[in-house]
């Protein structure tokens, strides 16, 4: 048996001191120096002035409006479907295309109905001549009946007759009438003026009344509506200036809200609240005359209530939210900041309508609300900023 230690007996000490080693490197290496636990420091408190940004507050015109999800819905929509039986041998429109109202579009086999109505006209001259003829006789037999040449029933026999013909002639002419009409009718024309979609039978196949696919279908565009929801505690002011009689303006939006699609009134309101959902379903009624709705199109809808003319403006951004409500930050001459309330009555994202608390003219800190706090001294950087006027943007009604 050997004198020496085993190798394993010196290694092991030696790699577990390695390793240790190598860890530490690797730990000072990898931590930040500002991390580092010689090199951090306490950070004391901001001693000098808080730079801030600010910003006025403004006066000029603000609309009031609610936003709603609408939906486009054409004013009418119609099946085109024939009032006859027969064969389709010309269609005469194009599939997208703008018609008026009486546009002959399709033609179906007129030869039938040519026949038909030859038909009930000599039906209806064959009983005319009877009529005459019978108006002849009964001349004749009231002579004879007044000489004392005839019976008395002889004479009725005969003015019967007479109206029995009579009868017949507008029977026929009924049947004339209608068979004109037949014809008429293999000439397939728009119902309402609007646009047309896709067309559903080809030339050649055979359709009648009694079809469930149309030959078309036609939507009127212009003008055209749009279906929206209101929650009913917004209804009280439009109720209010809809039974004064008063037309409010309605904006539709497009799905990111960035353009405005047109422009139009409200027209209607239901009649009732819907129990399930809280809402009142609402219809405006768009001119549409450039076609930026289009039917089944999801919308977001604006409906403007009403405008407050000179009213008191803020940005949006100097508003802040607390436990005691909203409140902004006014920098007084001394460059001091005083933390007032505010009552905000509504906004629009970008700018904000005040109805106590701040006065026109007054300087709001803009940016750099962070540090401060009811009578803290600020540096002002920059020129005031100017106020962002609501200039057609929506503004969500808010509680106050």
């Amino acid at each position: 048996m050997s004198d020496f230690p085993s190798a394993s007996r010196f290694s092991r000490p030696w790699l577990v001191g390695s390793a240790v080693l190598l860890g530490g490197l690797l730990l000072w290496w990898l931590l930040p120096a500002g991390d580092s636990p010689e090199r951090a420091k306490p950070q004391g408190p901001w001693d000098g002035p808080t730079p801030v940004r600010l910003t006025e507050v403004g006066q000029g015109d603000f609309h009031v409006e609610l936003k709603a999800l609408g939906t486009v819905t054409a004013l009418n929509t119609v099946n085109v479907r024939p009032r006859v039986d027969g064969q389709l041998v010309k269609v005469l429109f194009e599939e997208g295309q703008l018609v008026k109202a009486g546009d002959l579009l399709a033609q179906i086999d007129p030869r039938p109905y040519r026949v038909a109505l030859q038909q009930a006209e000599g039906a209806l001259a064959q009983s005319q001549a009877q009529l005459r003829n019978a108006e002849v006789d009964l001349a004749r037999y009231q002579g004879l009946y007044a000489e004392d040449s005839i019976a008395k029933q002889t004479l009725d026999t005969q003015a019967a007759l007479v109206g029995q013909y009579r009868g017949t002639v507008k029977s026929n002419q009924a049947a004339v009438a209608e068979a004109r009409l037949n014809l008429d009718f293999t000439e397939v024309r728009a119902p309402i003026s609007g646009r047309l979609g896709l067309r559903q039978v080809d030339v050649g196949n055979l359709i009648g009344s009694s079809d469930t696919t149309p030959l078309v279908v036609i939507t009127q565009v212009e003008p055209i509506a749009v279906n929206f929801t209101l929650p009913e505690k917004d209804l009280p002011p439009v109720l209010a200036k809809v039974r004064q009689e008063q037309r409010l303006a309605v904006q539709a939006w497009d799905r990111g809200e960035q353009q405005l699609l047109a422009e139009g009134v409200l027209h209607s309101l239901d009649n009732q609240i819907d129990v399930a959902t809280g809402t009142v379903k609402l219809k405006a009624r768009f001119a549409n005359a450039g076609e930026g709705l289009f039917p089944n199109q999801f919308v977001n809808v604006r409906l403007r209530v009403e405008t407050r003319r000179q009213a008191t403006l803020i940005p949006s951004a100097a508003v802040q939210y607390g436990a005691r409500g909203t409140f902004v930050f006014v920098v007084g001459q001394d460059d001091k900041v005083q933390l007032r309330d505010v009552r905000i009555a509504a906004s629009d994202g970008a700018t904000s309508l005040v109805e106590e608390g701040v006065k026109v003219g007054e300087r709001l800190v803009l940016e750099g609300t962070d540090r401060l706090k009811d009578g803290s001294e600020v540096e002002v950087i920059g020129e005031p900023g100017a106020l962002a006027q609501p200039q057609g943007q929506a503004a969500q009604k808010q509680g106050a």
